[in-house]
């Protein structure tokens, strides 16, 4: 008998004309416009992929099969948060799939509020460690027993990071490395729980991603994380509150973030 993301990885493998795919990306529908960043395309629906998430916020969620610059390329538009479900695991068949299939990197991006005020709106920021203190883990009563007593020393690969240097510079978008604070939303941080992650040298924080890094590292898929920072945190800059749009930023971010994903994969490993 066959698992879901067995079944999801022999789906999308029959759809792959281009080849064994080398790299994954997962947008947040909020992205989903990068999406066209690849030529030749296939769509499938989440719908007709089994174990794929089944939320609100994935409800138009689908693969998209494409080649960027000849590169096979599996991008996951769109995905589940905890804050839907209150299911941190709700990716775990999905990631499962890629490894299936062969995936060689997955690069997860996001939108994230800034604790440091040298990193504007508006800016890129690559991932390079993770902190949550709320103990929520996408691992916690999944089967596998001892498989799932992964080491998290490296979740975020050097070697991809690295490769995110090189197209960073191959492409003229900057980016900073900074550590990521996971929060589980909906309602934001408070002016207090942004200074707390800052104290503990988070400088950017938001509601997603690290799941998916664990994720990704009990799956065996080296992992990178990219964010958009769309405003800053709560009570970092008194007149600067919540209230105002994060629009902009955001729309200049993923101009800079598309060039850099296109950069990434064209570069191969």
């Amino acid at each position: 008998m066959t698992s879901p993301a067995q079944d999801a990885a022999e789906i999308l493998r029959g759809r792959c004309d281009l080849g064994a795919p080398e790299t994954a990306i997962i947008l947040p529908m909020a992205f989903a416009a990068i999406a066209d960043i690849g030529e030749s395309q296939v769509r499938v629906a989440y719908a007709d992929l089994p174990g794929f998430p089944r939320t609100p916020a994935t409800r138009d969620g689908e693969v998209v099969i494409c080649g960027i610059d000849g590169v096979p390329t599996l991008i996951l538009k769109g995905r589940a948060d905890f804050y839907e479900t209150g299911d941190p695991s709700l990716m775990a068949s999905a990631i499962e799939a890629l490894s299936l299939l062969g995936v060689r990197s997955l690069l997860s991006t996001t939108s994230a509020a800034s604790t440091n005020v040298d990193i504007l709106p508006g800016s890129i920021v690559a991932i390079n460690d993770h902190i949550d203190f709320k103990g929520l883990n996408p691992l916690i009563g999944a089967g596998g027993g001892e498989e799932n007593f992964i080491n998290m020393g490296e979740a975020y690969d050097r070697r991809l990071l690295r490769h995110l240097k090189l197209a960073s510079a191959a492409c003229g978008v900057a980016f900073h490395e900074r550590v990521f604070m996971w929060f589980s939303g909906p309602s934001s941080e408070t002016p207090a729980e942004a200074r707390v992650a800052r104290t503990f040298g988070a400088d950017i924080l938001g509601i997603s991603l690290p799941p998916e890094a664990i994720l990704a590292r009990r799956y065996a898929i080296p992992f990178a994380g990219l964010a958009v920072v769309t405003e800053l945190a709560a009570g970092v800059v008194r007149i600067a509150q919540k209230t105002e749009s994060t629009q902009l930023p955001r729309a200049t971010g993923l101009v800079a973030l598309k060039r850099l994903l296109r950069a990434y994969v064209k570069n191969r490993l």
